[in-house]
């Protein structure tokens, strides 16, 4: 019955905590697996996708790719709840993992199609920029200056927009400016 898959949804979320304290990562991250999928067996969507991220953070200590194949289940799930802003913080998550752990600069970009276009306006558009800004950064780094040029002019067209953010409109335009001297004088010149 749903109590007893409760109960051990419980049981499993205890035990993930206990191996966190004695630093065993791999096996919380596979306890809070284990919870999260009987969480989807009671429909509680929400619970189950705060498991994977718990397994995901857990995972981050001792095997990257696991992490980030936990949170993307996650953010499957934050994207069919309509929480794309939630989604957004987890893709983030999943970019400083390539960044830092796996040193996959070709693997860092935002998710356009999945949650990046949703959160364009409203309160989620800062996060959408830091995205934006680090894929420029990445492009650049990579030679991509045409893409680079293209985010970095993008971000500063619309920090003009913003009473608060068009001082930072100079920066983002310079740096546009520093790739088009990498791709032909002329370019910067314009």
């Amino acid at each position: 019955g749903s109590s007893r898959i409760e109960e051990a949804c419980d049981i499993y979320a205890r035990a993930a905590n206990m191996f966190k304290m004695a630093k065993n990562w791999s096996a919380a991250g596979n306890a809070f697996c284990q919870a999260a999928q009987l969480h989807l067996q009671l429909q509680s969507k929400h619970d189950a996708a705060t498991n994977f991220v718990d397994a995901g953070n857990a995972f981050k200590k001792a095997d990257p790719q696991e992490a980030i194949n936990c949170l993307i289940r996650a953010i499957e799930i934050y994207t069919d709840m309509g929480r794309f802003t939630i989604a957004a913080k987890h893709h983030i998550s999943i970019a400083e993992i390539y960044e830092t752990e796996l040193v996959d600069i070709e693997k860092v970009k935002t998710p356009e199609g999945e949650s990046g276009g949703e959160r364009r306006g409203g309160a989620a558009a800062p996060s959408a920029n830091k995205c934006l800004l680090k894929v420029a950064t990445y492009a650049a780094q990579l030679e991509q200056y045409q893409k680079a040029v293209e985010i970095y002019e993008q971000v500063g067209t619309s920090a003009m927009d913003s009473p608060l953010l068009k001082y930072s409109a100079k920066e983002y335009f310079f740096k546009a400016a520093l790739c088009h001297f990498c791709i032909d004088m002329l370019n910067a010149k314009v």
